[in-house]
């Protein structure tokens, strides 16, 4: 529907906006300023959002139906997923969880076992140390803590 992306693109606008803007409050650091601190990731997720919002309000979707009842169920066990996986980051840590999730995902999108295995464990292992090493964002180890 053209009006309603249009609406939807405004309002998520507004949101990038405030969510950019809301990052841009976070207390500075201990130890003073530094490139990559705790308003990055979420200003970039703003900006995205923002890109993202203007494009659906310029050129929005032709109208479509509905997707149907099996669809939906899909989109909510989805996003049940990433909860448990936002939930599950503390107690068993990143790597499990991450493990999990992206291995659950993978096979519900169509890959055999053994594949979604795969790259569940090399997903979350190339994450876990780009933001420990190379961000220098500490993720929590969990069960993996010695």
């Amino acid at each position: 529907m053209r009006i309603n992306d249009r609406v939807f693109g405004m309002l998520m606008l507004v949101l990038a906006v405030a969510y950019g803007w809301e990052a841009t409050q976070f207390p500075i650091p201990f130890g003073g300023q530094e490139s990559v601190g705790p308003e990055t990731f979420p200003i970039l997720l703003s900006v995205i959002l923002a890109i993202s919002s203007v494009y659906m309000m310029v050129k929005p979707d032709q109208d479509e139906k509905w997707s149907p009842l099996p669809m939906l169920i899909e989109l909510l066990v989805v996003v049940l997923s990433i909860l448990l996986f936002a939930w599950a980051i503390e107690p068993i840590g990143f790597i499990p969880a991450a493990t999990f999730v992206v291995c659950f995902l993978s096979w519900r999108m169509g890959a055999s076992f053994v594949r979604s295995l795969t790259t569940g464990v090399i997903t979350s292992l190339v994450i876990f140390f780009l933001f420990n090493n190379v961000l220098e964002l500490a993720l929590p180890l969990g069960l993996l803590e010695l």
